[in-house]
């Protein structure tokens, strides 16, 4: 009927050359005899999928299903111009007979330009170069087939409390109630099948269990029924059980990790059924720190949905009677804690919701990240990708951040900083200091821009989703805490720590990293402080403590460096600080934030908001300038301060040992490791080792490492000849007694032919006997240039007798001037840190 607008079609496409292939392929060997065009077309699929806006996820289990309707698939691929009355006519004509024989989809493996015209090359494997897409939908959480999962979309505003939420002053008359237990109390919520320790993760869907899901709550009886209706079995929810032992008293359990038999700290957990002038108590009995910040005031989180829709009020600091003990009802084997409180709801017939921290789950990053892909300005110079697929299956998104580079060389100068949260779950602190850091550095400020041009950011904002999405507090869900297997060699088993760490290899090949720094969250202390590890270098020595100070004068009501600790546990070897360190990052931290409130200045007794911890995330922006500031007199006058507070240290460390120390001679020739109390932070630090059903895969994957090690090149170059020689000879030379001799012959090998001039680094440090350190690089023949408040001394060693004005207890208030950034030449900066 229409024989122009075939023709047309027919021109704009072309068959795909792989379904060709196998048309004839099997049609040559009898195995194929229909019709051409009864072949399934999956690029059909494909191409419906992507461009059908209908096509969403599922209302059942999120899964992608095609519209079933053969002609609403075929009117997918007609070209969008067309009129309402020609797409009709074309609709009663495909129900009659099928007119359009040929595939009317391009090949999904040849790329085409901007006309239309096939261009004889593969795209690149989807897997392997994963990117974030903005048109696509967001993938939806996948869980463990064992958990259920309900259907609703759970999500919350952000919003500042209006007034500071101090902390909670305890009178010493709060109640301890007596655990009654389901015995004596009535079970109104209980989660089945839960898989704790014994079991292992098996395999994953989107939407978890399979099935109807079943009502775990209460029937209630009557609108008189003030029964509370409990729920958790949604994205980050944590709530094993709910028992109900008076009128308005509830014992609640929270659920271990998963495939685990402890790790209970974190809840999140949704009531209805509220009445407004009661007074309830809540009691969690199975905790299993045995210190917390609920006995320094702190108080939990609730969240009104009323409060949220009419007033616009999001989380905020609720409870009296707040109590955190001991409960002597444990089985003996492993004590238990429990944390009780008191709290009147606002509203009638409310919906509720209590919360260890802010919650921030993977579906907030997801939205936060798929508005960042839809800005034309931050996709210019934020490039999302796929770092790796967690266990579970879900994405490990990796942000490259830097603005785009004149030419080679200036891209090859930039020095690259590794910032990581979430590798423990239940730490959502993290994830919001993270996002504070992702804010700023995306903006157009002139501080940004300048942190942009000047390097490489690589970002992993949650390292751990399928924690994050279950409500782990501390796992994965391998059932072991991967803070503690950075070292692994099980990529199966932990791929996102096995995928971060070589991303971070690959990236120490090929420039210096400056910084490394992983987002955490702390139970027992108050205020904001970074771990970091002790150099052995006495030449930067007490240089990593540089940035620590530097970001607790930038931050001085939050950021506490008394609470910094600089010593290496053993138990620590696993963690990410210290493995990134021993590969060759001077400057490798742990940032704790706390889940309580600040004991510092202006926000003295108050808890923190959302909005507290992302103005740490631009602090970190803001110290980073300053750590790198060409001009060094705060960085020499933070070295001065770090000798001075060590030689306090070290006369208040032998005063109480009843000694007396000589400090004027080689005092700084003693172990900083000495001095050092070991971190007090986490009653979860030991390693549990790897599970039972993966030792036997480390132990022949350790064993293929063994065997497969790399036997000794053979120099194949005279040049390399001749080097390794002259080193032998020098070692040789130098362990005899005949010093004249000795030198005699080391002064002739050190007259080097005209082959050795191009190694002269190497040279150097061999004749002087100095090991080279890990990863040293040569420096850039160029630099990038700062705005004009960072000085042009190009000396990277301050002049001793400099006394420099800047206050040891504050930065004074700077100007970066965005107007004066210079961007066109480089000729100014030097990073004054570790070559």
């Amino acid at each position: 009927m229409f024989p122009a607008l075939e023709t047309e079609l027919r021109q704009e496409t072309l068959p795909d050359p792989y379904e060709d292939f196998m048309y004839h392929h099997l049609q040559y060997y009898g195995y194929f005899k229909a019709e051409r065009d009864s072949l399934p077309d999956s690029a059909t699929h494909q191409q419906a999928w992507k461009n059908n806006p209908r096509l969403v996820l599922n209302g059942s289990f999120g899964e992608r299903d095609l519209i079933p309707d053969p002609l609403q698939k075929k009117k997918l691929l007609w070209p969008t111009c067309l009129s309402s009355i020609l797409h009709r006519q074309i609709e009663a004509m495909s129900r009659d007979s099928s007119m359009l024989t040929p595939h009317l989809l391009k090949s999904r493996q040849l790329l085409h330009n901007e006309f239309g015209e096939a261009n004889p090359r593969l795209r690149e494997p989807r897997e392997l170069f994963g990117f974030f897409s903005g048109s696509a939908p967001l993938q939806a959480p996948r869980w463990p087939i064992e958990c259920e999962v309900i259907k609703e979309n759970i999500r919350h505003i952000e919003g500042v409390p209006p007034q500071p939420e101090y902390f909670y002053q305890p009178t010493g008359n709060e109640k301890i109630p007596d655990i009654v237990g389901e015995e004596k109390g009535t079970v109104v919520y209980q989660l089945d099948s839960v898989p704790t320790e014994g079991s292992c993760f098996s395999s994953s869907r989107v939407g978890g269990k399979r099935g109807d899901i079943k009502e775990l709550a209460v029937t209630l009886q009557g609108p008189d029924d003030n029964t509370l209706l409990f729920e958790s079995r949604f994205e980050s929810g944590n709530l094993q059980k709910a028992v109900r032992v008076d009128t308005y008293e509830y014992e609640l359990t929270l659920r271990t990790d998963l495939y685990t038999n402890k790790h209970t700290q974190w809840f999140y957990f949704r009531v209805q059924n509220t009445r407004k002038d009661a007074t309830y108590r809540f009691t969690i009995v199975n905790l299993l720190k045995p210190k917390s910040l609920y006995t320094l005031g702190m108080k939990p989180l609730m969240y009104s949905q009323l409060d949220a829709d009419t007033h616009n009020l999001g989380w905020r600091r609720e409870g009296k009677e707040i109590k955190y003990y001991k409960n002597h009802m444990g089985d003996g084997l492993q004590p238990f804690y429990c944390l009780t409180w008191t709290v009147q709801f606002p509203h009638d017939q409310d919906t509720c919701f209590f919360a260890h921290f802010y919650p921030y789950t993977y579906t907030d990053l997801q939205c936060y990240l798929l508005a960042v892909a839809n800005n034309p300005v931050q996709s210019q110079f934020c490039k999302l990708r796929t770092l790796c697929r967690s266990l579970a299956g879900n994405t490990v998104y990796l942000l490259t951040i830097t603005n785009p580079s004149q030419t080679p060389q200036e891209a090859a100068a930039k020095k690259a900083v590794v910032l990581s949260a979430r590798v423990h779950p239940g730490e959502s602190n993290g994830s919001w200091v993270m996002k504070g850091f992702l804010d700023f550095i995306l903006s157009n400020s002139p501080d940004a821009q300048l942190l942009r041009d000047i390097f490489v950011f690589k970002v992993v904002p949650m390292l751990n989703p399928d924690g994050v999405i279950v409500g782990n507090y501390r796992c994965s869900l391998a059932g072991r805490d991967l803070n503690r297997h950075y070292k692994t060699i099980l990529k199966e088993s932990f791929p996102c720590i096995w995928y971060t760490r070589s991303m971070i290899q690959r990236l120490l090949e090929e420039r210096e990293v400056l910084l490394y720094c992983d987002f955490h969250g702390h139970s027992r202390k108050n205020n904001i402080f970074l771990y970091g590890c002790n150099n052995n270098d006495r030449k930067y020595w007490l240089h990593e403590r540089v940035f620590p100070l530097m970001l607790s004068k930038n931050a001085p009501d939050k950021f506490s460096f008394p609470s910094c600790n600089f010593k290496i546990q053993k138990c620590k070897e696993g963690t990410g600080r210290v493995v990134m360190w021993r590969m060759g990052i001077p400057n490798s931290y742990t940032l704790e934030a706390t889940f309580g409130g600040s004991t510092l200045g202006s926000k003295r007794h108050t808890h923190f908001t959302t909005e507290d911890l992302k103005s740490l995330g631009y602090h970190v922006c803001d110290t980073l300038l300053d750590f790198c500031d060409p001009d060094q007199t705060k960085f020499t006058q933070c070295l001065a301060e770090l000798k001075e507070l060590l030689q306090q240290e070290i006369h208040k460390k032998f005063s109480e040992l009843g000694q007396d120390m000589d400090l004027e001679g080689s005092w700084n020739d003693i172990s900083l490791s000495d001095i050092e109390s070991s971190t007090s932070g986490s009653d979860s630090s030991l390693s549990d080792g790897l599970p039972v059903h993966l030792l036997s895969i480390a132990h022949e994957l350790n064993q293929k490492k063994m065997y497969k090690k790399k036997k000794k090149t053979p120099l194949q170059t005279r040049k390399q000849r001749n080097e390794q020689y002259q080193k032998n000879m020098i070692r040789e030379f130098k362990s005899t007694e005949y010093a004249p001799e000795r030198a005699e012959i080391a002064s002739t090998l050190q007259k080097q032919p005209t082959f050795f001039k191009n190694s002269g680094n190497t040279s150097s440090s061999t004749m002087k006997n100095e090991k080279p350190r890990m990863n040293e690089r040569k420096k850039p023949r160029f630099t990038v240039s700062c705005s004009p408040k960072r000085s042009t001394n190009t000396s990277q060693e301050p002049a001793p007798d400099m006394k420099p004005n800047w206050s040891r207890n504050t930065f004074p208030a700077t100007q970066r001037g965005g107007a004066n950034v210079v961007s066109v030449s480089y000729p100014s900066l030097h990073i004054y840190t570790y070559p």
